[in-house]
């Protein structure tokens, strides 16, 4: 099955962008594309980053997954890596801007279209991801991992969720599992990691949901309850994901050039 997906970058590949960007928007709740963090510098992904966007073709040339990472300065010391999602993406912007060489690589985000999860491309996404963080001589891969299942119990505090197991001893949720069975170990949690905010209307469009008085609310998608501050307009929902770190990875068989 892999043999049929090739590996590439937006970078080689420019004219596969409108691809990638309807593929990464075709499987996140809407409440996620209004991170006021990633609203301000996404851009900066097709255009400083480029070469660190990672895409996997199928035989018609089409795209079928995307890894998305940015190459920031860690110096290994887990009290030293970011807060989360939001603190990675702008330290990497910083990082370039200022003119540091990054030893790390963080991944933003893993994609796959709906049609072809449960083929194991997830995993593809994420040796591809270190393959290219060995490429480019970097130390180490880390991700603020968000837990596929952790939707589903949105009142269980993430440091607890984390502990769960299968029979095997492997994590229980099946996004982490994937990381972890590619040797990546679970470092700590990230809380928070996103925070998205703005009014309720906004909130309910997003959500299809009514929110008629102040408190907190489960959201279909979101891993914690929202907070809603009727008084003040506002929805907050703030986002933990977990840190997990690769080794990477500088050959690997299944990564064909496109």
């Amino acid at each position: 099955m892999m043999n049929q997906y090739r590996y590439t970058t937006y970078a080689r590949r420019p004219d596969l962008l409108g691809e990638a960007r309807e593929l990464n928007g075709s499987v996140w709740p809407e409440f996620m594309f209004h991170d006021a963090v990633a609203d301000r510098w996404w851009d900066r992904l097709e255009e400083t980053f480029a070469g660190y966007q990672t895409m996997w073709i199928d035989a018609d040339d089409h795209v079928v997954a995307v890894g998305n990472t940015v190459p920031l300065v860690w110096d290994g010391a887990i009290d030293h890596l970011p807060v989360g999602w939001d603190d990675a993406f702008e330290r990497a912007v910083n990082d370039f801007d200022a003119g540091c060489a990054p030893t790390t690589l963080c991944a933003m985000q893993a994609t796959v279209g709906r049609s072809r999860q449960g083929q194991g491309l997830s995993r593809m996404v994420l040796r591809g991801m270190r393959h290219r963080a060995a490429q480019a001589g970097l130390a180490a891969l880390i991700a603020p991992v968000r837990p596929t299942w952790k939707c589903q119990y949105p009142l269980t505090p993430m440091e607890r969720y984390i502990r769960w197991t299968q029979p095997d001893g492997s994590p229980f949720d099946p996004w982490l599992r994937t990381h972890w069975r590619l040797g990546a170990p679970i470092v700590k949690v990230a809380d928070p990691s996103m925070l998205i905010a703005s009014t309720i209307a906004d909130w309910e469009t997003w959500t299809k949901m009514r929110f008629p008085e102040s408190g907190q609310y489960i959201v279909p998608g979101a891993l914690n309850p929202i907070t809603i501050d009727v008084e003040a307009d506002r929805g907050r929902y703030v986002e933990p994901n977990v840190w997990m770190r690769h080794t990477v990875v500088e050959t690997d068989a299944v990564l064909q050039g496109a």
